[in-house]
């Protein structure tokens, strides 16, 4: 089947050549404007040949005649050079542009980003659901392992592949930040930067306090005080699977959890989030402060505080804030 096939291409070859001016035909055919009016994205899956490839183009309105592609590409000896890929197809794209691209090997290349903040959970459904990515995840990382940045792919990599690369950022990071720590560093270990940076990631969101609440973290360690962190609460609650979707309460904060800040001393037994290089490089320098206690401020931030008589009429503060916003919302 396929020798006759071979046979009656390349009497079509021959026909087509036939005569002075096949030549010129060919070439001016494959010079032509193509019929796409705006420019589209075209994947070509790994293992097509040259005639799937020529139909592919003409399927999506590139080409006329898949023929034409298919004669050019054997005459130009570009068919054995086509690669796979998704690529992207200007407006009018010729059959000599075709070939071209498909030649290049320059493939779109895509686009993820992992929010500082996430949990493992939730970022796995950010991979799972990023557009082009292949396979199933099979390899899940321990929590905080994954380092939050925009990671370029391309159409048909893996998930796992995808996944692998944040946890070795986030390994490489903490190498060489734990390196770069001072000697009399707090914290014993790479993943005890992890741990407290998860909960400074966690704690705010306005890059200028990192370093302070790292800051007072550690005066806490220090002292022996509990950390007393909510969002440690709020991962004991939900497993980290994400938010909470309400605000704690008395209750939540007796919660029998080794998560519990407010119930074990020191630092919980694994990170609650996959903190960003900021939170990590925080930690490694916190700011030099001799608050101990801090409390939001209405405004995305936080009022620090020397003592706990200070704090607790920053938390009344802040308590006549929240109940004016929820009035003001109702």
């Amino acid at each position: 089947m396929k020798r006759a096939l071979l046979a009656l291409f390349t009497i079509a070859l021959a026909g087509l050549m036939a005569g002075g001016g096949g030549f010129f035909y060919l070439k001016a055919q494959a010079h032509a404007p193509g019929l796409n009016a705006e420019p589209l994205r075209i994947y070509i899956k790994p293992g097509l040949g040259v005639s799937a490839i020529a139909a592919r183009f003409q399927d999506a309105g590139v080409i006329q005649d898949p023929l034409m592609l298919r004669i050019w590409a054997r005459l130009t000896k570009a068919h054995t050079k086509l690669r796979a890929g998704e690529y992207d197809i200007p407006a009018r794209a010729r059959i000599v542009d075709v070939l071209n691209i498909l030649q290049s090997g320059k493939t779109v290349v895509r686009k993820l980003t992992l929010a500082e903040g996430l949990t493992v959970t939730e970022a796995l459904l950010v991979v799972q659901d990023a557009e082009g990515l292949s396979g199933e995840i099979t390899d899940i990382p321990d929590e905080g392992w994954l380092l939050p940045e925009t990671y370029h792919y391309s159409w048909g990599d893996t998930r796992n592949a995808l996944i692998g690369r944040m946890a070795d950022d986030m390994g490489e990071a903490l190498s060489r930040l734990w390196r770069e720590r001072p000697k009399d560093h707090v914290l014993k270990t790479p993943k005890e930067v992890l741990i407290l940076a998860s909960i400074v990631e966690k704690e705010t969101s306005v890059a200028e306090e990192r370093a302070k609440i790292a800051g007072v973290f550690f005066n806490r360690l220090k002292k022996g005080m509990r950390l007393q962190s909510d969002p440690t609460v709020v991962y004991a609650l939900t497993n980290g699977s994400g938010a909470l979707g309400r605000a704690l309460t008395r209750d939540d904060l007796k919660i029998q959890s080794p998560y519990n800040t407010y119930r074990i001393k020191g630092l919980p037994p694994a990170p609650i989030a996959n903190p960003g290089l900021a939170a990590l490089e925080a930690v490694i320098r916190p700011e030099t402060t001799d608050a101990l206690y801090f409390v939001a401020d209405g405004s995305g931030g936080h009022v620090f505080a020397r003592t706990l008589k200070e704090h607790n009429r920053n938390v009344r503060e802040w308590r006549k804030i929240k109940r004016a916003q929820t009035q003001g919302g109702s």
